[in-house]
């Protein structure tokens, strides 16, 4: 017998009323203020928010976008959001998504790095960034475990991971060498035995939530049809909005200026991030730390503390680098410190990000002509490997420095370790969040260095 069904059913099941700007506008400022957790627990809010409660897009159609970011490099998350608000409204639909993940981000960083920097030896908050630094290396090692369960799936896979793991920590090899290294090994290993390099994206699924605004049979709007001319006026003004403001540094500070260094070194940094924040990372505190000197070893672990525990892409610790550079360097002088280290992290999240958008709003088109699933090719399955040993010298650079702060001839700072093994049980056996562990640590370090 046939039941009628209830109202429940039928509003579930019609299709969501068209969105305004508007509305979009203030569902991605929303979502700018809470996207805590990483790529992982970000792209879980989107999925959330978008396919399961308000039905903007289809879960076939938002995986469908998430395979094509996870091939990018750059914050996969931003470019995700990036995508579905140019895919609703057009290009400055993409504009007002992408921006509002990173811009509240931006201004909470520069407010913390400021007090960082201003008052980061008042005794309260130094304790409590004592407890976090241990934390941060339980972090990034249950990040190395997180991408090295989902990509060593094979031999090959391993020792691409283990190669790249001696060649940045016994040789110091620089990180874009290791990346064309694994591409070069990829490339060919994918011809000669494909089958070691054959691992897939997020797959598509046949799971529904109800009619969506963009489903699974929703064809791509007009405005997301490619067009050659539409893609060669995009590259011309991501070009001017790249060579622009580059010019201008150039021209005020010369090329050895700290902005302008700046602004090149992250514009390279941001063609890198294959595999997220924890993979560029490396690259960063190489040139950051290493090469120009910008930030100390325990002011960058220190960033990405600040970067874990706000909302918005990790990578976002570039914002906290480029502020902490340019204020220690006195950029503007020592009356203007504040505005050297705000005008440099904004500075730096603009070429950060510029690529990003690029990659977004000239490949969209190109994406939505075909809705199969998308595959990692064989050089960004090896790339992807490589990055596994690349972050697990990154974890083993953060113990060295946590664990023994005046080098391996003094002694092992047994609460930084009694910390740290707390961290990684709480993470790795309890399954804590990031954010818990960082503020029962911070709450310890606080402790400690009271009592001490």
């Amino acid at each position: 017998m046939n039941k009628a069904p209830s109202s429940t059913v039928e509003q579930d099941l019609s299709k969501p009323a068209a969105i305004s700007l508007r509305e979009a506008f203030l569902f991605w400022l929303k979502l700018g203020f809470i996207s805590f957790g990483g790529p992982a627990g970000q792209i879980s809010i989107m999925h959330q928010e978008l396919v399961e409660r308000r039905r903007w897009i289809s879960e076939r159609r938002f995986l469908h976008a998430l395979n094509y970011c996870m091939l990018l490099p750059g914050p996969e998350a931003q470019q995700l959001a990036t995508y579905i608000g140019w895919l609703m409204h057009r290009t400055w639909g993409g504009v007002i998504a992408g921006a509002l993940f990173v811009l509240p981000s931006l201004f909470i960083l520069i407010v913390l790095s400021w007090v960082y920097i201003a008052f980061g030896e008042v005794p309260v908050v130094a304790g409590i960034f004592y407890g976090i630094k241990p934390a941060v290396t339980a972090i990034v090692v249950q990040a190395a475990h997180r991408i090295g369960s989902r990509a060593l799936k094979n031999n090959w896979l391993w020792g691409i991971a283990a190669a790249s793991f001696t060649a940045i920590f016994a040789f110091n090899v620089p990180f874009p060498l290791i990346v064309l290294g694994a591409a070069i090994i990829g490339y060919v290993g994918g011809r000669l035995a494909p089958e070691r390099f054959r691992t897939g994206g997020h797959s598509a699924t046949k799971k529904s939530f109800g009619p969506a605004l963009i489903d699974d049979d929703t064809p791509p709007p007009e405005h997301a049809r490619f067009r050659s001319f539409k893609l060669l006026r995009l590259l011309l003004v991501g070009a001017a909005l790249w060579v622009l403001p580059m010019g201008i540094l150039t021209a005020l500070f010369g090329w050895e200026g700290t902005l302008t260094q700046m602004a090149w070194f992250f514009t390279k940094a941001a063609l890198l991030t294959f595999g997220g924040a924890y993979a560029v990372l490396p690259y960063v505190y190489q040139g950051a730390v290493g090469h120009y000197g910008w930030l100390t070893p325990t002011q960058m672990i220190d960033g990405l503390a600040l970067g874990e525990t706000t909302p918005g892409p990790l990578i976002m610790v570039v914002a906290f680098v480029g502020f902490v550079g340019a204020y220690v360097q006195q950029v503007f002088g020592p009356e203007h410190m504040f505005l050297a280290g705000a005008l440099a992290a904004t500075l730096v999240t603009w070429f950060t990000f510029l690529p990003s958008f690029l990659f977004i709003l000239a490949g969209g088109p190109l994406v939505e002509s075909t809705h199969n699933e998308l595959r990692l090719t064989a050089p960004l399955t090896a790339i992807t490997a490589a990055v596994v040993g690349v972050i697990l010298n990154l974890a083993c650079f953060f113990g060295y420095h946590v664990l023994w702060p005046n080098g391996f001839g003094g002694q092992l700072d047994w609460p930084s370790a009694l910390i740290a093994i707390a961290a990684a049980i709480a993470l790795f056996r309890f399954k804590r969040g990031v954010i818990e562990v960082l503020m029962g640590c911070g709450l310890i370090g606080l402790a400690v260095h009271l009592l001490r």
